[in-house]
């Protein structure tokens, strides 16, 4: 008998939809049956999303929202459900260096911290909390799924304050992987090898591309698709006794012992 992921009738709600990992996301929850509502801080990216989403023979509908604004992701939560008819799986996937890129830790400054600890962890706990209290009025459990990277997994010269943010995202899963536990609430996090978007792409050379397939055991940099499929499987219920863990879809990155610094710019 084939075994295949359907998430028929559920309703789903992806932050930082509007493009590179966030799109494949939405579009990957689509093909599974499921209704999705694209949120993104640029709206017609949103827009452009959504009409993929629908494509697909599912309802689906575009939110415009600050991720680091928490009356903001409040709404966007009640707009989802009111939209969708609920919410049972989200997936939270804002993040990146806020526009700063790459420097030494001492040459970061103040407001640059804040910017990067904003988008990453701060987005990542509005949204949770907001998604949480929306599940546990519904009363039907859910799904929480939080983008998290690589670099919590070794140091990240160049990137600390990113890698330092998304590290206290895996521990926020953890923890709320507990407390959400009662309500049938399960909640993981996962984490791209470096995923050539069309914003990743272009911050890296051709040579540092070329080093980093050099230290990567499967000799691939990873691709959107890549981590939609890994969400779609822990969004499933093929995973519904999985929660509190921190999954890597990275081609063996993880392993390797020669990867080669970020270029600090």
């Amino acid at each position: 008998m084939a075994v295949g992921i359907e998430l028929d009738g559920r309703a789903a709600l992806v932050t930082g939809g509007g493009a590179g990992i966030g799109r494949a996301v939405c579009r990957w929850l689509a093909r599974a049956g499921a209704d999705v509502a694209v949120a993104d801080l640029r709206g017609e990216a949103a827009e452009e999303t959504a009409a993929l989403v629908a494509a697909e023979g599912v309802k689906a509908v575009a939110l415009t929202v600050d991720a680091t604004d928490p009356e903001q992701v409040g709404a966007m939560v009640d707009a989802a459900v009111a939209a969708l008819g609920g919410l049972d799986v989200a997936v939270n996937n804002v993040g990146m260096t806020a526009g700063h890129g790459t420097a030494a830790f001492v040459d970061w400054s103040p407001q640059a911290l804040r910017d990067v600890v904003g988008v990453n962890l701060m987005a990542t706990a509005y949204s949770c909390q907001a998604e949480a209290r929306a599940m546990i009025a519904a009363g039907r459990g859910g799904c929480i799924v939080n983008v998290s990277s690589g670099e919590t997994t070794r140091p990240a010269p160049g990137l600390a304050p990113y890698g330092a943010a998304k590290a206290a995202v895996n521990h926020l899963t953890q923890t709320l992987a507990v407390e959400l536990a009662p309500h049938r609430i399960r909640v993981n996090a996962v984490a791209p090898g470096t995923t050539l978007t069309a914003q990743v792409a272009a911050s890296l050379s051709e040579e540092f591309q070329a080093s980093l397939l050099g230290a990567i055991p499967l000799g691939a940099l990873s691709e959107p698709d890549d981590m939609a499929r890994l969400v779609l499987l822990v969004a499933s219920d093929l995973a519904a006794h999985t929660t509190g863990q921190f999954l890597l879809s990275d081609n063996g990155a993880f392993l390797s012992r020669s990867r080669p610094p970020y270029e600090v710019r």
